[in-house]
C-alpha cells in the first residue's frame, strides 16, 4: 500500500516533492522532516483513537461501528471529488475476482474495528495495543504459512519470543489473550488481501466504505425500527460525534499517504508503534486499567521481540545498501576496463605488421595516441 501512495499521491498532489528512481527513495532533508510530521499525526491520532470512542462508549458499539461505515462513505466521496479519481470504479466493476477481495477485506477491517471499539467500552485498550504490537508478527507467520516465505534467523527468534510472550500472557489474563490476537489476525488478513486488491490508499478506502455502507444502513434502520438507535434521542452532540466517525476515519489515513510519500519504508514501519505506544499508555494512565507483573512481563516480552524484528530489518536494508554500492562499483569499473579494450587492441596494432608499415606510405596516429576528451 505504501508503494501505491507514494505514486498516485505524488501525481495528485498531495504527497509533496518527493520522488522515486530507479525503486530507490529520493527526497530532501525537508521533505523528510515533513514527512515525520505526518507520520507522527498519521500514527498518533490512531493511537488516541480510544479517547474519541471512549466518549461514545455508553452507545451500543455495534450501533458505533455502523455509524462510522456510513459516515466514512461520503466522507470517501468527498475526497475522491476533491483528488477528481474516478478512474478506478469501472475497471474494478469489470473483475468479480477483486471485486470478492474488495469484500473479504472489508469485512476483515470491519471485524477490526469493531473488535477495537468494543475494547475501549468495556475498558480493555492494554490488551487492544497488544493486539497492534503483535501485528508485525502476525504478518510474519502468514507470510510462511500462506505465502511460504522463508525467514532469517532473527526474525525466526522474534516468532519465537512471541510465542512465549503470548503464554506468559495466558498465564497473567486467566486465558489465552484472544482479542489481542483476533485484532491482529484480522488486521494481517486484511494488510494480505490489500497486497492483492491493487488499489490506493483513498480508492481503496472509498471501496471498502461502498461495501460497508448497506449492510451498516440496514443494521442502523433495523436499530430505529426497534427504538433502539441513539443518534436522534442521543441530542445534538451525541449525534455529531457519530457523524464525524468518518471525518475521524479519513483524516489519519490522508497523513499517513502524505508521509509515505516523503519518508522511506524503514522510517514508515518503525512509526507504526508509535499508535499501540499511545493506546498502551492510555490503557495505564487514563482508564488506569489493571497491569499486575504476568502481563507487565508479557508485553516486555512482546517488545523485546519487535527490537529483534527492527534490528534485523534495519541490518538487512544496510546490507542490501551495501551490496548495491558494491555491485555498481564493479559495474563502474567493468565499463571503465571495456572502454580501454579497443584502445589498447588498435594501438598493437602496428606492431603486428611491421613489414607492411615499412614499404607503406607514413600511417596516421592511432586513435589511442590522440589526447582524450575525458581527461
Amino acid at each position: 500500500m505504501t508503494a501505491a501512495f507514494r505514486g498516485r499521491y505524488g501525481r495528485c498532489g498531495i504527497g509533496g516533492s518527493s520522488e522515486t528512481r530507479g525503486g530507490r527513495f529520493v527526497g530532501t532533508r525537508s521533505d523528510q522532516r515533513t514527512g515525520l510530521l505526518y507520520g507522527f499525526a498519521a500514527y498518533g491520532l490512531w493511537g488516541i483513537l480510544p479517547l474519541y470512542w471512549h466518549l461514545l462508549e455508553s452507545t451500543n458499539p455495534g450501533e458505533v461501528l455502523a455509524h462510522r461505515m456510513v459516515w466514512s462513505l461520503p466522507t470517501a466521496l468527498v475526497l475522491l471529488a476533491v483528488l477528481r479519481r474516478w478512474s478506478w470504479i469501472r475497471p474494478l466493476l469489470r473483475q468479480p475476482k477483486r471485486l470478492g477481495l474488495v469484500v473479504v477485506a472489508a469485512a476483515a477491517i470491519s471485524v477490526n474495528w469493531g473488535l477495537f471499539i468494543w475494547s475501549v467500552s468495556v475498558g480493555r485498550v492494554l490488551e487492544s495495543s497488544l493486539g497492534y504490537f503483535i501485528n508485525p508478527l502476525v504478518s510474519i507467520a502468514f507470510g510462511v504459512l500462506l505465502l511460504r516465505e522463508r525467514l532469517r534467523p532473527a526474525q525466526w527468534t522474534a516468532v519465537g519470543i512471541g510465542g512465549v510472550a503470548v503464554t506468559v500472557l495466558s498465564i497473567g489474563y486467566g486465558q489465552v489473550p484472544w482479542l489481542s490476537i483476533a485484532l491482529a489476525l484480522c488486521f494481517a488478513t486484511y494488510g494480505l488481501v490489500k497486497k492483492r486488491i491493487l488499489l490506493d490508499g483513498v480508492d481503496s478506502f472509498s471501496a471498502e466504505t461502498a461495501v460497508q455502507f448497506v449492510p451498516a444502513m440496514g443494521f442502523l434502520i433495523y436499530l430505529g425500527a426497534r427504538g433502539e438507535g441513539s443518534f436522534i434521542s442521543g441530542g445534538v452532540g451525541h449525534a455529531l460525534l457519530l457523524a464525524v466517525s468518518g471525518v475521524v476515519t479519513a483524516v489519519p489515513l490522508i497523513f499517513f499517504g502524505s508521509a509515505a510519500v516523503r519518508l522511506p519504508l524503514s522510517t514508515v514501519g518503525l512509526l507504526q508503534y508509535v499508535a499501540p505506544a499511545l493506546m498502551f499508555v492510555l490503557g495505564l494512565l487514563a482508564f488506569h486499567e489493571e497491569m499486575p507483573p504476568e502481563r507487565w512481563a508479557g508485553f516486555v516480552l512482546v517488545w523485546f521481540a519487535l527490537c529483534v524484528l527492527t534490528w534485523d530489518a534495519l541490518r538487512t536494508r544496510r546490507r542490501a545498501r551495501e551490496e548495491l554500492r558494491k555491485a555498481a562499483a564493479r559495474a563502474e569499473e567493468s565499463a571503465a576496463t571495456g572502454d580501454r579494450t579497443p584502445a589498447t587492441s588498435t594501438s598493437s596494432a602496428p606492431s603486428s605488421s611491421t613489414a607492411a608499415s615499412a614499404s607503406s606510405p607514413a600511417a596516421p596516429p592511432s586513435p589511442s595516441s590522440q589526447p582524450s576528451s575525458r581527461q
